[in-house]
């Protein structure tokens, strides 16, 4: 029986597939290496099937720059581990200052403190050199780590740069995290340097940060210096840290040496330290923005981010085409919900990137971003962080008109991309993601391993991409690498997420198949938010989950089992939730705390959080769980009961 397809919203129009940087490229193909495809389909496969044909094809047709040329495309492939242009030398910065007009606009910034500004290539350039010139008058060199707890400001922008170019090592945290997430990250790598802002302004309520900045200064072992960033005090930089009138001087380094460290927490122990490569960021990052945003000269791209999630990096990235990138800090929803789209508005911006969760938002505000507003340069809408349900779909084409294209992404912090999502040469179908993405080996796979088609799996890579982690920091002999990916599947890279890939080639996300807390795209682990609960007198156990519901943020339930005599009033309530919002950020206060008697168990004494979180999406709990495996069996008689109630 054939499988009926959903509706189509968009269809490219033969001008847009034209001008298409995808065009260009398969053009290019042909022309140079007579390479003829029928499709996008048999683009795709060619891409994975020979790897390193096609990243040397990305190499040559958007002119990556080597200072020293590799010995070849993929030495070891293996994963993990895979090592990709041995020899090669290079710098990330360099690649986005590279043939700059000095005059034109590198980037557009509005804040809840800033009115809407901009700042052109000659700007972004000058502070960019007396930043790096100021780190390098306090000793930072290749490889030393510099932390940044700073917002999403252009000044933040050009720290990054900054580091990049000298060959530091970039890491950033939100403002609104709170100091000991922070310090459970930072004190990992062991910054030379922590640049920080004095507070910020969220919701039209200003923050001091001053107090959490001396915390987290003096727990980050073998920290030198801070510098503050007169942010909410307007001051700026001290005056004793910028070197102005500084050129801008670029370390070629290699390949593989850390750009940055991002951070991906797990069910236990501290957030992963994931280590990024300046040449694999590179190319993944000049392929996403070119072949799946289509950025081109004149674009106004915005991804609404703040500094804590990989998205506010991927946009960093996309000044590696010819666009401008427009940047935004404060509360989306404050005053309301039409904040980003005012600012769209006023910006001109040609793609609108936010989550399926602020989509949803103004769904249910009854936001028309159109009324009052002249919106005839946006173009594209995409949407991440999670799942868009059809009903987004379906909105973004009732408001924004069927002339716009809606891509939605799935990619993760781990490599700092999407591996599933936009493709402006394909049609939009009601609910689904356009295709997999040129070099990502993406199938669904069953338990056994075996490829699903039309069918939801485990979301695996099952080859090398350059954009993958090079390592842990810390993890000497990579273990916890190894097991965060591939414990599963050995040798094949197993993400967390549920996916199906359709016969024609589209996907469609169900969320996270592990127990990872997702909100707003910023995945914490559930042992930060454990360490924030239990650190409650009053409680004694605790069970948190996340369970997706489409075109939102999910559900986040928190259990808790109480001290004898203890009652779970609104203080308790209340107090437990400051402390996962000071401990851990504001976006993973749970949305209801709930009392059970005790908390499931396995004989070895791990939570069982997928097997509950699974039980609460309405699978049948035999099927999931087996209850000999359990310290306590009848503890999951209450989650058995919630969900049948649920279903």
């Amino acid at each position: 029986m054939t499988a009926v397809k959903p509706e189509v919203l968009w269809t490219p129009s033969a001008e847009r597939i034209e001008r298409a940087a995808l065009t260009r490229y398969q053009e290019w193909l042909g022309q140079t290496r007579g390479l003829k495809f029928g499709d996008y389909q048999e683009l795709w496969r060619w891409s994975v099937d020979d790897l390193e044909a096609f990243w040397s094809s990305i190499i040559e047709f958007f002119g990556v720059r080597f200072e020293q040329p590799p010995e070849r495309v993929l030495g070891r492939s293996s994963m993990p581990g895979a090592q990709w242009f041995p020899g090669a030398r290079l710098n990330y910065s360099e690649h986005i200052f590279r043939g700059r007009d000095p005059d034109a606009v590198a980037l557009r910034h509005a804040s809840e403190l800033r009115d809407l500004g901009e700042w052109t290539w000659a700007e972004l350039r000058a502070q960019t050199a007396a930043i790096a010139s100021g780190l390098r008058e306090l000793g930072v060199g290749p490889g030393d780590r510099v932390a940044a707890y700073m917002p999403n400001i252009p000044e933040t922008v050009a720290a990054l740069l900054a580091c990049a170019s000298i060959g530091a090592v970039w890491s950033s945290a939100a403002p609104e995290f709170g100091a000991r997430s922070v310090i459970d990250r930072f004190s990992q790598i062991e910054p030379k340097v922590l640049l920080a802002v004095d507070g910020y302004r969220y919701g039209g309520r200003d923050y001091d940060k001053r107090e959490a900045v001396r915390e987290i200064a003096a727990s980050i072992p073998g920290l030198e210096r801070v510098v503050t960033f007169g942010y909410l005090s307007e001051e700026g930089w001290p005056e004793d840290f910028l070197v102005s009138g500084a050129s801008l001087v670029f370390t070629p380094v290699p390949f593989d040496h850390p750009l940055w460290v991002l951070y991906s927490s797990g069910t236990t122990g501290l957030p992963k330290p994931i280590v990024h490569g300046q040449g694999g960021i590179l190319i993944e990052q000049i392929k996403k923005g070119y072949l799946h945003l289509d950025a081109h000269a004149g674009d106004r791209l915005f991804w609404f981010s703040t500094t804590g999630w990989m998205m506010w990096n991927f946009l960093v990235g996309v000044l590696l085409t010819e666009a401008s990138i427009v940047l935004f800090d404060g509360n989306p929803g404050y005053p309301d919900m039409g904040t980003l789209w005012d600012l769209a508005e006023q910006t001109q911006m040609t793609t609108f990137g936010t989550s399926a969760a602020f989509i949803s938002g103004c769904v249910k505000a009854g936001v028309s971003p159109c009324e009052g507003r002249s919106l005839e340069a946006l173009t594209a809408v995409g949407s991440t962080g999670s799942p868009l349900s059809p009903e987004g779909f379906r909105w973004i084409y009732d408001e924004l008109g069927s002339d716009v294209w809606l891509f939605s992404t799935s990619g993760g912090t781990d490599m700092c991309t999407a591996f599933v999502g936009g493709v402006a040469t394909l049609p939009v179908y009601l609910g689904e993601l356009q295709g997999r993405c040129l070099g990502c080996a993406v199938e669904a796979w069953d338990p056994a391993g075996r490829p699903l088609v039309d069918e939801v799996g485990e979301l695996v890579i099952t080859k090398p991409m350059p954009s993958m982690p090079l390592f842990f920091w810390g993890d000497s002999d990579g273990e916890r690498y190894r097991e965060s990916y591939f414990d599963m599947y050995p040798g094949v890279w197993r993400h967390g997420d549920w996916i199906k890939i359709t016969p024609r080639g589209t996907a469609i996300i169900y969320g996270r198949s592990d127990s990872t807390i997702n909100r707003g795209g910023v995945r914490m682990g559930t042992s930060e938010i454990y360490r924030a609960v239990l650190s409650v007198d009053q409680v004694v156990d605790a069970l948190v989950i996340d369970v997706p519901r489409p075109g939102t943020d999910g559900w986040m339930p928190l259990f808790v089992v109480l001290r004898p005599g203890a009652s779970l009033d609104d203080t308790l309530v209340g107090e437990i939730r400051r402390r996962v919002r000071e401990q851990c950020s504001p976006r993973h206060v749970p949305d209801e705390i709930l009392a059970i008697p005790e908390v499931p168990r396995t004989l070895s004494g791990k939570v069982l959080e997928v097997p509950v979180k699974r039980i609460l999406s309405g699978a049948a709990p035999d099927e999931v769980v087996s209850r000999e495996s359990l310290a306590n069996p009848t503890a999951l008689d209450y989650f058995v009961e919630m969900g049948s109630a649920r279903g």
